[in-house]
């Protein structure tokens, strides 16, 4: 008796054998094989747009070189590349369902890429999916490259994108900061060093340094994208360039360049080395290490100085986000940078990941380019997200008690620093300690004891001398 055909699949052929593949889809056997294998993380390349966005990119500029080197018959190629254009504009994103860690060295990653275009242009020249004798996923899609020449290119290209999405965050939040270092320019307050009254400042030099940090860490990211901008595409599986046809590197890159509107992408000089090299991933992560350290550091900040109310040192006030306990009525919590603090103790711990699975290559090919993708694209996304909350949610809507700075500096020993000098170090010193334990304010005693006179005081007091900048 003739088994009655399963319609819900079409079969398809691997190394391995026959594999069912669902007869809607657009991926093949390949893929099939590697969602059985990689059921790890539970997120597919279809949570990164970007990524699948490169790979079209990539595949679409290498049917076009190969035309042109008169490796692909124009009808497959210009098929090919309706296909990706497609894919990079949306369509077909679910059909990307390989895990984001996976063995191979994203060579799963690539099959999928392969699979799914070259079904969309079978559909394209009027042909079911599946009929690979006429477009294959190898033959055709792939002609010319080795995952590990499209993969690296893909990730580069990629995350580039991702840190031109957090260069426009961070410059949003630096512009919130200077906005408030404006706001507060005239708001004297007491700086601290080791948490101990230090000299007075503003509250606006306070605001100000953390836009001037954040300024710096722009200008550090940005200097990273020249370096993923070199691409060792046509290298093919090792480096050096076997099976891609004469001119079809440059041609590639040339397309790539209009294709993605990056002016400044480059074939790298060394194609052997920059196959097995991941170092510009390393130095990626090593600077969205530095800014999560300093972005953390300022909500550390912006939680101390809004601590209290009344208990702590309530300088200023976040805006309420929420209700902060669900036993303790009124209680409302600095949530914001709460969370900020996390996405910065995320993206440390994926700098170790990427240190790891750097350091793990061997030869001529790094075999963890998955792990570090998934690691650096997680931290920019989660980043940029979090860089927009902090501005949009919280400092934005900062407000300074000014009574309660104005009382502190007055009754802080910290201004007998500036009386030093026309003091002397031992005199001002026992006026510091003399305060400190009676709870006087200095200047009363300075006062008291005619050791300045009230002009002399004016002067060394008045908050230009004290901030080493006028008040407006």
């Amino acid at each position: 008796m003739t088994p009655t055909p399963d319609h819900r699949y079409r079969t398809e052929h691997d190394m391995l054998g026959d594999v069912d593949v669902p007869a809607d889809a657009y991926y093949g056997a390949h893929t099939v094989r590697a969602v059985a294998n990689f059921p790890l993380t539970g997120e597919t390349l279809a949570a990164r747009p970007h990524l699948i966005g490169a790979l079209a990119a990539v595949k679409r500029a290498a049917a076009r070189a190969n035309a042109e080197v008169g490796a692909l018959d124009a009808p497959l190629a210009a098929a090919i590349e309706t296909a990706c254009a497609e894919i990079r504009a949306g369509a077909l994103h679910d059909q990307f369902v390989v895990d984001l860690i996976q063995g191979g060295a994203g060579t799963s990653t690539n099959m999928n890429a392969n699979e799914v275009i070259a079904n969309r242009a079978l559909e394209l020249l009027g042909r079911p999916r599946g009929e690979y004798a006429v477009l294959h996923p190898l033959d055709h899609v792939n002609l010319g490259q080795s995952t590990n020449d499209v993969y690296p290119t893909a990730l580069r290209l990629a995350l580039d994108a991702h840190v031109a999405e957090l260069l426009a965050a961070l410059a949003g939040l630096r512009g919130a900061f200077e906005s408030k270092a404006a706001e507060f320019a005239d708001v004297l307050k007491m700086g601290r060093t080791q948490l101990q009254d230090a000299v007075p400042m503003t509250l606006g030099q306070e605001f100000g340094a953390y836009a001037a940090t954040l300024a710096e860490d722009e200008q550090r990211l940005a200097e990273v994208r020249p370096l993923l901008h070199e691409l060792n595409l046509g290298g093919t599986a090792i480096g050096t360039g076997l099976n891609a046809r004469p001119g079809y590197r440059e041609r590639a890159v040339e397309e790539l360049r209009r294709l993605t509107g990056i002016p400044t992408l480059v074939s790298a000089p060394d194609l052997v080395e920059a196959t097995q090299d991941v170092g510009v991933f390393v130095h990626l992560s090593g600077v969205l290490k530095r800014i999560a350290v300093k972005l953390s550091k300022i909500c550390n900040d912006l939680r101390l100085l809004s601590s209290g109310p009344q208990a702590g040192l309530g300088e200023i006030n976040l805006p309420p986000r929420q209700a902060g306990s669900s036993i303790m009525p009124g209680k409302v919590n600095p949530v914001i940078p709460e969370a900020v603090n996390q996405i910065a103790f995320e993206v440390i711990g994926n700098d170790l990941t990427v240190t790891l699975a750097a350091e793990g290559g061997q030869l001529q090919l790094n075999a963890f380019e998955p792990v570090i993708h998934r690691s650096l694209s997680a931290g920019l996304d989660h980043l940029t997200a979090g860089v927009g909350v902090l501005a949009e949610h919280c400092v934005r809507g900062i407000t300074a008690d000014r009574e309660r700075l104005a009382r502190t500096v007055a009754a802080s020993t910290g201004l007998v620093t500036a009386l030093g000098p026309a003091l002397g170090y031992e005199t001002a010193c026992a006026l510091a300690l003399e305060a400190h334990h009676t709870g006087r304010p200095a200047l009363d005693l300075v006062r008291e004891r005619e050791l300045l006179t009230e002009a002399e005081l004016r002067e060394l007091t008045a908050p230009a001398a004290l901030t080493g900048r006028g008040t407006p």
